[in-house]
Parts: C-alpha cells; structure tokens; sequence
C-alpha cells in the first residue's frame, strides 16, 4: 500500500510540475541556483522583444516618438 501511496505522489508531482508556467519555472530556476544577473537581462529581452512586436503594429508612431 505504501509503494502505490509512493507512486500517486510521484505523479502529482509531476502533473504539478507540468502545470507551472514558464516563468513561475524560471523564477524557480534562478532562486534555486542563485542566478539573480538573468533577470536584467531577460527583462531587456522581453523589452526589446514588444518594442519589435509593436514597431509592426498601428502604434508604432507612438514609439517612434519615444526615440
């Protein structure tokens, strides 16, 4: 009976985990291995990453006046 208890916990782990989203993983992953210098630079990224996104939509005269 303890092995199936075992391996119901094992799975509902691992459904736990799948369900995480990207960033709850990443932010897991930079607490855990103490690798707080990716954050800065995965916001720049995720910024730069919108400003082109945005560059190609109707708001891009309202960035273009930003720069």
């Amino acid at each position: 009976m303890a092995k199936q208890d075992q391996e119901n916990r094992s799975i509902d782990e691992i459904e736990n985990q799948r369900s995480r989203g990207i960033s709850r993983e990443f932010w897991g992953f930079v607490r855990e291995n103490k690798k707080y210098w990716l954050l800065p630079l995965v916001f720049t990224l995720l910024l730069l990453g919108s400003l082109i996104v945005f560059a190609g939509s109707s708001a891009a005269p309202f960035i273009y006046t930003l720069f």
